[in-house]
C-alpha cells in the first residue's frame, strides 16, 4: 500500500523565501502542501495556486492557527516583522512565534523548520539579529523539535541583500561607505538556501538542530560590491569613511536604493558584526547532497534572471515589509467621508493593449512629473516613510501584493481592473483605481477611467486633501493622458509569456 504524502504547511507563503520554496516543494510527489498566510487572494496568480491549499490567518492571532496545523507533518516557520519598524519587529516576532508554536504541540506537529539569522561575533548590539536569534528559542519553548538554519547574506534575485548591493553598485560611481562595509560576512545563494530547507524533511538527524548555512567565500560587503561590479563590467572604487552612522546609513540607502530607511537602519546594524559559519563541517555532514555555490556564481544567476524580468518573488513581496499600520484589511471601502475623484478619456487603442500600458506603470517607466513624485518621497524618508522606492518586481506583469514604486497591487481583473494603495505616509488611506471598457461594439478603442480615492484621518486629513488639490489636478490628469498617448502609440514592452515551469525552474 503506498504510502501517503505528507502534509507541509508553509508560512510566510508571500515572502521571498517561502513563494520560492513551495513550487520546489510541489515538485515532490511524497507532499502535499498547505499555504498559511494572511490574505489569499495575493497568491491567486501564482502558477502554484491551484496546486496548494490555502488557509487564511495571521500568526499574531492565536486562534486562527490551529486550522493551518491540522494533519500537518511538518511547519515551516518563515516569518518575520523587520518592516514594522525598528520599535515593534521584536515584540512581533516574539508574540507569532510562540503562538506558532503552541499550536504546532497542540496540533501534534512532527518538526517545525526555521530560517533565521547568523549568531553575530561583534560587540555592538543588533536588535535585528537578536530578534532573529530568539524567534527560534521561542519556537524551542513549546516542545517540538525545531530545525534551525541560520543564514548571514542571502543572494539572489529580488533578495533584500541582493538588492542593496545592486543598487548601490549600478547607481553610485564611487562608492563612499562606513566601516561596517568592511565586516566579514558569508553570503549564501537562495537556490543553497532552498535545497537545504528541502533537505530538512529527509534528515530525521537534523531535528532539534541549529545549522550555520553559507557560500563558499567569507567577503566583506566592500568585497562584495566590487565582485558584483567585476561581473557587470563596472568600475567601482570603495572608499571608506569613518563618520557614517547606522541612522545617516539607512538615510543614504533610503535615497539611493528601493529600500527605506525605516528597514535599512536595523539590517544595516547588523551588518558591523561578522556573521560567518564557525562549523561547517555540520551542514556538510547533515547534508552532503548540498554544494554550496560561491559568490560570483550566485550573483550570475541572479543577474541573469532580473534581466529576463521573470523574478517569482521579491524582498517586499510579504505584507511585513509594508509601512507600520498596514494590514490586509487595509483595503479599498466605501467609507462616511471617502473622497473621490474621477477622470476618464477616450483612447483610440483596444482594451488589451490599454491595460497592458496601465501595467507597466512605475519601475523603468517614468511618471509623468516623476521630479515632484520624488520630492514627495524625499519628504516621506524624512518622515520615517518608505521614501519614492523606485522598482517592480516585474517590467511587464503585475499579480496582487506586488510593489510598483510607493504604491501596491490592491485588486487585479486581467484588462479588467487595477487598483493600487498607496504606502507613503499621509494622514489617511489613498488609492489610484483604473477601469477599462469597450467604447464600441468592436472593441477597437477604449473607455479609459482613472480614479482618485481618498479616506481622511480626522480634520488634518480633509486639509492635506484640499492643499495638495491643485497639484494632484494637474499631476493626474497628466497622468491619465499619458496613458492614453502611449496605449495609441503602442508603446509598450512586449508581454511576458506565462510560465508554468516555475513549478521546475531552479531557483535563483
Amino acid at each position: 500500500m503506498a504510502t501517503p504524502p505528507r502534509r507541509i504547511l508553509v508560512s510566510g507563503a508571500t515572502g521571498y523565501v517561502g513563494g520560492r520554496l513551495i513550487p520546489c516543494l510541489l515538485r515532490e510527489s511524497r507532499y502535499t502542501v498547505r499555504c498559511f498566510v494572511r490574505d489569499a487572494d495575493r497568491l491567486q496568480d501564482r502558477p502554484w495556486a491551484d496546486a496548494v491549499e490555502m488557509v487564511e490567518g495571521d500568526a499574531l492571532e492565536y486562534d486562527t492557527l490551529p486550522p493551518a496545523m491540522e494533519n500537518v507533518d511538518t511547519a515551516y516557520y518563515l516569518i518575520h516583522s523587520l518592516g514594522a519598524g525598528e520599535d515593534e519587529f521584536a515584540d512581533l516576532d516574539r508574540r507569532a512565534a510562540n503562538n506558532f508554536g503552541r499550536a504546532a504541540r497542540e496540533a501534534g506537529v512532527s518538526r517545525i523548520v526555521y530560517l533565521g539569522g547568523m549568531q553575530p561575533k561583534g560587540e555592538r548590539e543588533s536588535k535585528h539579529l537578536r530578534s532573529r536569534m530568539e524567534t527560534g528559542d521561542h519556537l524551542r519553548d513549546w516542545d517540538v523539535p525545531v530545525t534551525e538554519f541560520r543564514a548571514a547574506v542571502i543572494v539572489g534575485s529580488g533578495s533584500l541583500s541582493f538588492e542593496l548591493i545592486r543598487y548601490l553598485t549600478e547607481r553610485v560611481p564611487v562608492m563612499i561607505c562606513p566601516t561596517w562595509v568592511q565586516t566579514p560576512t558569508q553570503p549564501i545563494a537562495i537556490r543553497n538556501v532552498i535545497e537545504y530547507l528541502i533537505a530538512a524533511l529527509e534528515t530525521p538527524d537534523s531535528a532539534g538542530e541549529i545549522i550555520e548555512i553559507g557560500g563558499t567565500d567569507v567577503l566583506t560587503y566592500g568585497d562584495m560590491f566590487t565582485r558584483y561590479a567585476k561581473v557587470r563590467g563596472l568600475n567601482r572604487p570603495v572608499i571608506n569613511v569613518p563618520v557614517l552612522t547606522p541612522r545617516l546609513s539607512s538615510h543614504w540607502v533610503g535615497l539611493v536604493t528601493p529600500i527605506s530607511n525605516r528597514i535599512a537602519r536595523p539590517l544595516i546594524e547588523g551588518l558591523d558584526n561578522e556573521v560567518t559559519v564557525d562549523d561547517p563541517e555540520k551542514a556538510r555532514r547533515l547534508f552532503p547532497d548540498v554544494r554550496p555555490i560561491s559568490y560570483e556564481a550566485a550573483v550570475r544567476l541572479a543577474l541573469r534572471r532580473a534581466s529576463s524580468g521573470d523574478i517569482p518573488t521579491v524582498w517586499n513581496s510579504a505584507l511585513s515589509s509594508a509601512p507600520t499600520g498596514t494590514t490586509p484589511d487595509d483595503k479599498l471601502e466605501f467609507t462616511e467621508g471617502m473622497i473621490r475623484e474621477t477622470r476618464q478619456c477616450t483612447v483610440d487603442a483596444a482594451p488589451a493593449t490599454t491595460f497592458r500600458v496601465i501595467q507597466q506603470l512605475g519601475g523603468t517607466q517614468d511618471w509623468p512629473h516623476e521630479g515632484l513624485w520624488r520630492l514627495r518621497g524625499f519628504f516621506d524618508l524624512l518622515a520615517g516613510g518608505i521614501g519614492f522606492r523606485q522598482g517592480r518586481r516585474s517590467p511587464t506583469d503585475l499579480r496582487v501584493g506586488d510593489t510598483v514604486d510607493f504604491w501596491r497591487v490592491e485588486a487585479l481583473e486581467n484588462n479588467r481592473r487595477l487598483r493600487l494603495r498607496a504606502e507613503m505616509k499621509m494622514p489617511g488611506r489613498a488609492w489610484l483605481q483604473y477601469d477599462v471598457f469597450p467604447a464600441d461594439d468592436e472593441g477597437t478603442t477604449t473607455r479609459l477611467v482613472q480614479t482618485n480615492f481618498f479616506e481622511p484621518k480626522g480634520l488634518t486629513g480633509t486639509l492635506y486633501w484640499y492643499a495638495l488639490y491643485l497639484p494632484h489636478r494637474y499631476i493626474f490628469s497628466d497622468l491619465i493622458d499619458a496613458l492614453a498617448h502611449r496605449a495609441e502609440a503602442g508603446d509598450l514592452a512586449p508581454a511576458e509569456t506565462p510560465d508554468d515551469t516555475d513549478v521546475s525552474a531552479p531557483v535563483s
